[in-house]
């Protein structure tokens, strides 16, 4: 039986991008040395109009300093390829098992995939079947928060963003609730 853990919140929220990616290489020093040189060009504006929302800012950031990369030989942290925006945005296979998953969830209040209004996003998957989610809001990606999806069928909220999630998970600032403990490593890097 699938079952919402509960809902975990930052101290405070970091609303500025930039303030959401430092404080992710505060807690991750060695993803400074990955930094990009440029951005590689993801085609937002166009990505956008495909899946018909916005995108959160720290998470486009994170995208457009860094390269795809996983989080402790468990979470794939990484956005579109440039030139295939469309196809990021059409992930029919993640969208499916998604809808499954939320019509085979017993939750009190039932989740549903993006674009239901309030629709969850898949922006993240672990190795291990594990999808993180954006719980979207019709006020604007701004203040979207993030729902876990276990693979187990524990599902859970973070009322923080993508980013920040990441930074709180990688520094032990969160429970780990339905997942591994998380090493604050890279362990690998999707070379450019």
């Amino acid at each position: 039986m699938d079952d919402l853990v509960g809902t975990q919140t930052p101290a405070r929220r970091l609303t500025d991008p930039a303030e959401a990616v430092a404080e992710l290489e505060r807690v991750l020093p060695a993803l400074a040395a990955h930094r990009l040189p440029a951005p590689p060009g993801v085609d937002w504006p166009r990505l956008e109009a495909a899946l018909g929302t916005p995108l959160p800012a720290d998470y486009k950031l994170l995208c457009d300093r860094y390269p795809t990369f996983v989080l402790s030989d468990f979470l794939h942290v990484g956005g579109p390829v440039p030139g295939h925006e469309t196809a990021w945005a059409e992930r029919t296979d993640d969208l499916e098992t998604l809808a499954e998953w939320c019509e085979d969830a017993d939750l009190a209040v039932p989740l549903h995939p993006y674009p239901a209004p309030g629709g969850l996003l898949p922006w993240s998957s672990s190795n291990q079947g594990d999808y993180f989610l954006w719980s979207t809001s019709p006020s604007g990606p701004q203040d979207w928060t993030v729902t876990v999806a276990s693979r187990n069928g524990a599902w859970w909220h973070y009322t923080g963003g993508a980013v920040q999630f990441l930074a709180d998970l990688a520094g032990g600032a969160l429970e780990f609730w339905s997942l591994p403990r998380i090493r604050p490593e890279i362990t690998w890097v999707q070379r450019p």
